[in-house]
């Protein structure tokens, strides 16, 4: 049962074993193991309910920013620097991410075993991805998904020597239309819109979408035992008037990295470690733009067939910074979100729109090392106080000279920053330009695709918030399970793992249960 803000004319409340807030990779992987397993489970949603079947996902950048990305598509750290990338409708992110589907490399598991993350071993993991990617058909890119930039981004890296890997796709029957951040119109990207939902719902799992939380209940004794909602009308983003009290045993909080530190705020739960809303880690992603003598047509297909993983590690010498740190693809953006972030204006930028079909681009994820955090303001808004700094301000410049380096091995005659200052490059020898330009404050702004570590997780209640079972230290029956209670990102898209930790605490929850 799927309920809308539409179908809602009166207040209501509900009772449930379990009520899970979110539908991305987390709630609805909680959601699904709850509901199989014949648990009553109520999912909340803030965004709305939009499937191929109805139409509604039409390819559109414009209505579907408005209608799955969380802010519309606008939102951004306080100083400019940051666009944060994510979901705001059923299914969550998964909806507009790319389909990469990684699992979490074992160095970064050990790290998290080193931080108390004690139940997440890879023994423990292994089999729980297995599942997972046979839920959602996870396989590597085949030749004929690799579009132009894939092979040129291939022929770069071969010139150049550096060994590339197929990347593994969670799709299905996929019809190359490129429109992948938009949502997939062809149910072929196996988003949790399509996967782990429907198994939840079919299991007896009931859904409301356009349901904003606005808090967390407790009893008495301060345990967690439902939350309290406000129906949102999709057309304007705000409070329709009609209310939802779900009473519960158990509340599980996976409104995702961004959001699920906000809920928490907003809900007066206790903070004693200090911790909430901080360690928000985002995974910024720098890119640069290249022009071919060639078509590339960088929008069709599927994005990131392919990659470079030689980087992903960073490597330091004596304790200083040499390079890598993060992951190296090709990038693929719609036309108009190259309109948009290409520089200059007037003829300028109309001449490098002219030869739009001609323009390739690169993007890497950096495993930034330098945290933000989430705080309110006295309005209640979230804020979000993110800066470049320190590491990772010289990991983001390797990153961009690595792409250089590729884009003109594959052919590239003229490599282009989208920085406030239109910079050029024109040849390789270019490229040390890149360690003297102006990259924080909002001269360059870079995606924020994975936030994680707001409500991290460990052992000692005085340095983390949620413990190694994805319960809160201080909030009995409340679970967290999304990004936010990683220590650092995953190194890699966290897709994957966020669904196998997420069965882990469904797995707690349910000894809970019984």
């Amino acid at each position: 049962m799927i309920v809308e803000s539409r179908q809602v004319s009166r207040d209501l409340s509900d009772e449930t074993d379990v009520v899970v807030i979110g539908s991305g990779c987390g709630g609805a992987t909680v959601a699904k193991k709850l509901a199989e397993a014949g648990k009553r489970v109520i999912v909340l949603e803030r965004g709305g309910y939009f499937t191929a079947g109805r139409g509604d996902l039409d390819q559109r950048s414009d209505n579907m920013l408005a209608r799955i990305d969380g802010a519309r598509g606008l939102g951004t750290s306080r100083n400019t620097e940051i666009a944060m990338m994510y979901g705001n409708c059923v299914g969550g992110a998964s909806v507009h991410y790319w389909a990469d589907s990684w699992r979490l490399p074992k160095d970064r598991n050990d790290l998290y075993l080193r931080a108390g993350l004690e139940g997440h071993a890879p023994e423990v993991l292994a089999p729980i991805f297995d599942e997972i990617e046979k839920d959602l058909n996870v396989h590597p890119a085949q030749p004929e998904y690799f579009n132009r930039m894939n092979q040129l981004f291939d022929l770069g890296a071969k010139k150049l020597g550096w060994n590339t890997e197929t990347v593994r796709q969670a799709r299905k029957d996929c019809r190359k239309s490129g429109h992948c951040y938009q949502g997939c119109a062809y149910d072929a990207k196996q988003s949790q819109l399509v996967t782990h939902i429907p198994a939840a719902l079919a299991a007896g799992a009931r859904l409301y979408a356009d349901c904003q939380v606005d808090g967390i209940s407790r009893d008495g004794q301060g345990k967690a035992n439902g939350v309290a909602a406000s129906f949102i009308d999709r057309a304007t983003g705000k409070p329709s008037g009609h209310k939802l009290t779900v009473k519960a045993r158990y509340v599980v909080l996976a409104a995702g990295g961004y959001s699920s530190a906000v809920v928490w705020l907003k809900s007066g739960l206790p903070n004693g470690s200090g911790q909430v809303g901080r360690n928000l880690f985002l995974n910024p992603c720098p890119y640069l733009y290249a022009l071919y003598d060639e078509p590339v047509v960088m929008w069709e297909n599927i994005p990131t067939a392919t990659g470079a993983m030689d980087f992903r590690l960073a490597r330091y010498d004596n304790g200083r910074y040499v390079e890598g740190g993060y992951l190296l693809h090709p990038n693929q953006l719609q036309a108009e979100f190259v309109a948009a972030t290409l520089p200059g204006f007037g003829e300028e930028h109309r001449a490098l729109m002219n030869r739009l079909p001609n323009i390739g681009s690169a993007v890497s994820w950096i495993d930034d090392e330098n945290p933000g955090q989430i705080t309110l303001s006295r309005d209640g808004d979230p804020l979000y106080d993110y800066r470049l700094r320190g590491v990772d301000i010289l990991k983001v410049r390797d990153a961009m000279k690595k792409q250089a380096l590729l884009l003109f091995a594959s052919g590239a005659r003229e490599v282009i920053v989208p920085d406030m200052a239109g910079t050029r490059l024109r040849d390789p020898k270019d490229i040390p330009v890149l360690d003297k330009i102006d990259i924080t404050g909002g001269a360059i702004l870079f995606g924020g695709p994975h936030p994680a570590g707001a409500l991290r997780m460990g052992k000692d209640p005085a340095l983390s918030v949620i413990a190694p079972s994805h319960e809160a230290h201080e909030v009995p029956n409340l679970f967290v399970a999304d990004p936010s209670v990683f220590p650092r990102p995953p190194s890699v898209d966290p897709s994957l793992t966020i669904m196998a930790f997420s069965v882990v605490a469904a797995r707690n929850l349910l000894q809970r249960l019984t």
